[in-house]
């Protein structure tokens, strides 16, 4: 940890010092620049502040804000950094401006060049002054709302977190039905019943002289399967016994009679006997040794 921070330490000290070689550079252009549109020689050495600082003063803002404010910050270091680097392209073009202190001079030949340069340099202080401003008040308005409120970021995540975790949740599970310990009677549907059960037609009726036949509703019959509402209680199962092992192997032996050794597999003979996937082990291996065993004798 002790090495993390002399590192770090080490670091921004050369981060500063580099920052401060390469501000002095820029400060001998931008001063001659500012001699050349007309400014004193206390106005010019305070120029390069002017441009210089407000490139620093937006990169912190840079690292303070969030949001659209980070973005407006990043405008206006990109914004004084072009600016900044122009006006040494111009001060390098031109050595008219070099070693000038109180006399004016043309920063470019061509008239509408010259006028964009000068307006550029002459604007940078103005700007300076609305752009420095409007984010110093940003990063103080962000500290003072940060001190007012500061769970203001925990309880949003929080927030964030619990409406996440409501949408994600999987749906419940619902509780089983318990059974009913009244005997319930069988159900059976309209299809059983009708094919189960022969009903017979009822008679005619015929209606009296003073009678009158009113309409009865008949519900359709339904060709649709019905679709399980709920668990169906033990009691109105149908009951089904319980076979032994040697009815289990007579049966897995009579249905598999013909089937070769490869086909005698667990989850086939499960399905041909309708049996548990255990007792289908069994019957498999009970099966493919009596088959062994009836090959070695035949041979």
């Amino acid at each position: 940890m002790n090495l993390n921070r002399k590192g770090r330490g080490a670091l921004v000290l050369a981060l500063v010092v580099v920052v401060g070689m390469a501000f002095r550079v820029s400060w001998n252009a931008l001063r001659d620049i500012a001699n050349a549109v007309g400014a004193d020689e206390t106005a010019a050495r305070l120029y390069p502040f002017v441009v210089d600082g407000l490139m620093a003063l937006a990169l912190v803002a840079t690292l303070v804000l969030a949001g659209r404010d980070r973005t407006f910050a990043l405008r206006v270091l990109g914004t004084y950094t072009a600016a900044s680097l122009v006006l040494n392209y111009v001060h390098g073009l031109v050595p008219e401006l070099h070693g000038r202190s109180v006399d004016w001079a043309r920063l470019a030949d061509w008239d509408p060049a010259n006028w964009a340069l000068v307006l550029l340099a002459t604007s940078l202080p103005v700007g300076s002054i609305y752009f420095g401003s409007d984010l110093v008040a940003k990063v103080l308005h962000q500290r003072v709302t940060s001190i007012d409120r500061p769970n203001a970021n925990a309880e949003e995540s929080t927030e964030t977190a619990i409406n996440r975790s409501t949408v994600d949740l999987a749906e419940s599970t619902p509780a089983p039905v318990a059974a009913n310990p009244r005997e319930l009677p069988r159900p059976v549907t309209v299809g059983f019943l009708k094919s189960a059960l022969p009903l017979k037609p009822a008679p005619a009726i015929e209606p009296g002289p003073g009678d009158s036949i009113a309409p009865v509703a008949v519900a359709a019959e339904s060709t649709r399967p019905r679709r399980a509402t709920g668990r169906v209680p033990d009691a109105a199962r149908s009951p089904r016994p319980k076979r032994s092992r040697e009815q289990l192997l007579a049966e897995a032996r009579s249905v598999t009679a013909e089937w070769p050794v490869e086909k005698l597999t667990a989850e086939g003979i499960r399905l041909a006997v309708h049996t548990s996937p255990k007792n289908a082990r069994m019957l498999r291996e009970t099966l493919r040794a009596e088959r062994a065993a009836g090959d070695g004798a035949a041979a």
